[in-house]
């Protein structure tokens, strides 16, 4: 049996790991954040540890199975993970936090069952993913995706004729998302990729020009 001090031990470290995870999401405004994470690390360890406890207090007298609650875990928190992913337009936001969620449930697992090194240097490696190569990704990325913000009126065609436009420069477009202002005007976000500033002030120039765009701004 786990004793008593060993499992405010584990419940602890799983706490405190689950808290350092939790909160680089937070910083980063993801919908599940410091609390999230640290109830899921918490749940995951106490339920491996009653695991363990049942498992010991009948081995020997039926066939339980150690892992089966263990197990629940790991596909039940795809549940919760499934709750921050979300669609916009062409883009899929929420799936680095729903990993995260998934993987932290693990690290309760390891916590719950004493395995302490492999839980700390399994934090790590998730700060490390999550923290470092975010800014590589940045990094890689910069200059290479511009938004712009095209006020149009809401007429039959028009997006056409602005995609048109953009794609006379052989421009490609990442993202588009539309916003109804009324029935007689619209918003466009659009991200474009691999494009380099003077393209965008010839882009801006020839999207003013067609007819019934009201406004272009690039950021």
């Amino acid at each position: 049996m786990v004793s008593e001090v060993d499992t405010l031990m584990r419940l602890s470290v799983a706490f405190v790991l689950g808290g350092l995870i939790g909160y680089e999401r937070q910083s980063q405004s993801k919908a599940a954040g410091l609390r999230t994470h640290v109830l899921v690390c918490l749940g995951s360890c106490l339920v491996m540890i009653l695991s363990l406890d049942i498992y010991q207090s009948v081995q020997g007298l039926t066939n339980a199975d150690p892992a089966r609650l263990a197990a629940q875990v790991v596909s039940g928190v795809g549940f919760l993970g499934a709750g921050t992913i979300m669609k916009e337009g062409a883009t899929v936001t929420g799936l680095t936090t729903a990993a995260s969620l998934w993987v932290v449930s693990g690290v309760g697992l390891a916590v719950g069952c004493g395995y302490y090194s492999g839980a700390l240097y399994t934090t790590f490696l998730i700060l490390l993913t999550l923290a470092l190569l975010l800014r590589i990704d940045k990094l890689h990325n910069t200059g290479q995706t511009t938004t712009l913000l095209i006020t149009t009126g809401n007429e039959p065609g028009q997006i056409g004729q602005i995609g048109d436009c953009i794609g006379a420069y052989g421009v490609r477009i990442c993202d588009i998302r539309m916003d109804a202002q009324d029935d007689a005007t619209m918003t466009l976000s659009l991200s474009l990729c691999c494009v380099d500033q003077s393209s965008i002030i010839k882009i801006t120039g020839n999207l003013i020009a067609i007819e019934g765009v009201l406004s272009v701004k690039s950021k």
